[in-house]
C-alpha cells in the first residue's frame, strides 16, 4: 500500500473510513481539528443513519435529527461523498 505523505498508510489516518476516520479526526491536532469550520460554509450532507439532510459545518458534526456523528478529513473535505459515519450514539 502507498502512503498519503502524512505518515499514515493508505486507508489509515485522514484516509480511513467509517468510525476509524471519525476517531482520527476527533483526536487530530490534540482534538482541536474536530470543531474547526469547513471551507466555504461546509458540505451539504445526508445523514448516513436516518437519511435527514444537514450541513457538515465542522470536521466532526452530529446529525440534528438523530445525533449520528459524521466526519470528513481536511484532504478530503471538498466532496460530501468523503463524509464518514461513526454511528448514532457514538
Amino acid at each position: 500500500m502507498g502512503s498519503c505523505g502524512c505518515g499514515h498508510a493508505a486507508g489509515a489516518g485522514p484516509f480511513a473510513e467509517g468510525r476509524a476516520l471519525v476517531e482520527f479526526v476527533s483526536q487530530a491536532h490534540g482534538g482541536t481539528l474536530k470543531n474547526q469550520s469547513l471551507p466555504d460554509g461546509g458540505l451539504a450532507a445526508t445523514c448516513q443513519g436516518c437519511g435527514a439532510p444537514f450541513i457538515q459545518a465542522t470536521f466532526v458534526t452530529s446529525c440534528p435529527e438523530c445525533g449520528g456523528v459524521h466526519a470528513v478529513s481536511p484532504p478530503r473535505s471538498g466532496d460530501p461523498s468523503n463524509i464518514q459515519f461513526a454511528g448514532v450514539g457514538y
